[in-house]
């Protein structure tokens, strides 16, 4: 499954899990009684069910609006501005703090009580204007707890230009309205629904924990590009386990927040939640000591930030001395066969001991040198797809033998913000600006030269530059890859 289609499940699941929160969920038998007294009687049936129609098409529309004004200022310089570079993603990280506060119970995240009431006082006015205003006036009174929801899933989108920002407001809202929706066509069905209590405020507090674990990833990106060093693989992965560690307490009743009743007891399907936030933690331990953790490999740091290795691991490229018991790099301060010694290799790394450049000349002329083809990996360090890539697909064996023994590999980070000698900048025929650093170089190549910004995204060329066969894009079958690797071989031997 792709990355779009993950943040759309993931958007939609936003929509399911603001439904059960404090603010919204009381409101569902509020806001239907204005359409049950019609859908009660059998004259005026048809329109109460058009008017929830309505409805929920209003909720989504208003949603839609946001997310459209967000895509409006989007575009591939912008959005790679708000994905890689410290101070969006430094201010993300705040802002998830912020959320996760929220929900945790330190304050309410409130609009005027005047905006509020302006809404509900003109959704009194009757016709169609009056279920907009409704569906307006439900918006604002949720905000305190959907708020941080909203505001999360844009954040998330915030890399991903016109669409994203669109499609993730759809399918959240797509999640809200359907209940409203369909209870308010049904009123009967109100019955059933559970009564409103301190569940709901044990939900809003399990997402402030979530908020809490995901505000990582934005201060991960930022520390990752500008080669921080202050949240390597191991660090984030300690807070991580502190924090569902600390969930799973709640949920068995040992922790207790603001809005958590003190003789509260812990309900079955609280302890089945625990068990697996426990076992997850688990899972986690092992990635401290080097366990490549292929099932989180996109959201965690690349293990090429990782500290301290138990023992030689092939997850990592970075080993550990047998004499010296000192971090050493295969690409740090050695020749690679006839080649150049690589340039970045202090900051820049490749993954499973791979041995390779992040110059592409320095790749044509040790492909040159060896009479081999070049395999080009366009990546990022914020690149979540890059890792799930590198840690499910380049491990396997069979993959990582033809890497190393018939290509040269070199990986051309896009978001990589060191600036070159004033003498290597040059001008782009693509969009007429100079571009001065690694990573405006790379991503200027590859939009020139491919006609393609997505990473990751693997090229075959030979060592003159000409491309072997066509270029691949994210996909998890390592049969896949291992073909398109053979094909460019194969290519490349006709050539020869």
């Amino acid at each position: 499954m792709n990355e779009f289609w993950t943040f759309m499940i993931l958007a939609f699941g936003s929509g399911l899990a603001a439904l059960l929160t404090p603010c919204v969920f009381p409101l569902i038998p509020l806001t239907v009684s204005f359409f049950g007294s019609e859908a009660t009687k059998k004259t005026k049936q048809r329109k109460g069910f058009s008017k929830a129609l309505l409805y929920g098409f209003f909720i989504i529309l208003i949603y839609v609006i946001a997310g459209s004004i967000v895509a409006r200022i989007n575009g591939p310089e912008f959005a790679n501005w708000l994905s890689t570079y410290w101070l969006p993603n430094v201010l993300f990280f705040f802002i998830f703090l912020i959320f996760a506060a929220s929900f945790l119970g330190m304050f309410e995240l409130t609009l005027p009580h005047k905006w509020v009431n302006k809404m509900d006082t003109l959704s009194n006015k009757g016709g169609w204007l009056s279920v907009f205003f409704m569906a307006f006036t439900l918006v604002l009174v949720s905000f305190s707890c959907t708020g941080p929801i909203v505001g999360s899933v844009l954040v998330l989108s915030a890399g991903g230009a016109v669409i994203k920002p669109v499609a993730g407001m759809f399918a959240f809202s797509l999640a809200l309205a359907l209940p409203f929706t369909l209870f308010a066509a049904f009123p009967k069905w109100l019955e059933k629904l559970p009564k409103s209590g301190g569940w709901l405020q044990d939900v809003k507090i399990v997402l402030g924990f979530l908020e809490l674990a995901f505000a990582l990833k934005f201060l991960s990106v930022a520390d990752q590009v500008y080669h921080w060093g202050i949240l390597d693989r191991e660090v984030y992965l300690a807070f991580w386990i502190v924090i569902f560690s600390l969930l799973g307490l709640f949920l068995i009743g040992k922790l207790k927040l603001p809005h958590t009743t003190a003789n509260q007891k812990a309900s079955v399907p609280k302890i089945m939640l625990a068990i697996i936030i426990f076992s997850f933690v688990v899972y986690l331990i092992p990635g401290m000591v080097g366990a490549p953790l292929k099932a989180l490999s996109g959201y965690l740091p690349p293990l090429t930030s990782q500290e301290f290795v138990m023992n030689t691991n092939p997850m990592s490229s970075r080993a550990i001395s047998p004499l010296t018991g000192d971090k050493v790099s295969p690409l740090r301060g050695e020749e690679v066969g006839a080649c150049d010694r690589p340039k970045y290799a202090n900051m820049l790394h490749l993954p499973h001991g791979l041995q390779g450049y992040f110059d592409l000349e320095q790749a044509k002329a040790c492909a040159k040198a060896q009479n081999k083809p070049i395999f080009i990996d366009f990546t990022g360090h914020g690149c979540v797809n890059c890792r799930e890539m590198e840690a499910r697909v380049w491990s396997d064996p069979r993959l990582l033998k033809i890497l190393n023994e018939d290509y040269v590999v070199v990986a051309l980070y896009v978001d990589e913000k060191t600036e070159l000698p004033e003498k290597e900048w040059y001008v782009s025929e693509y969009d007429g600006k100079t571009k001065k650093s690694i990573g405006k170089q790379n991503a200027d190549y590859q939009i020139v030269a491919y006609n393609n910004n997505a990473q990751p995204f693997y090229v075959l060329i030979d060592a003159d530059g000409q491309k072997l066969v066509e270029p691949k894009a994210y996909d998890l079958d390592v049969n896949n890859f291992i073909t398109f690797l053979e094909s460019g071989l194969k290519e490349h031997n006709n050539i020869k």
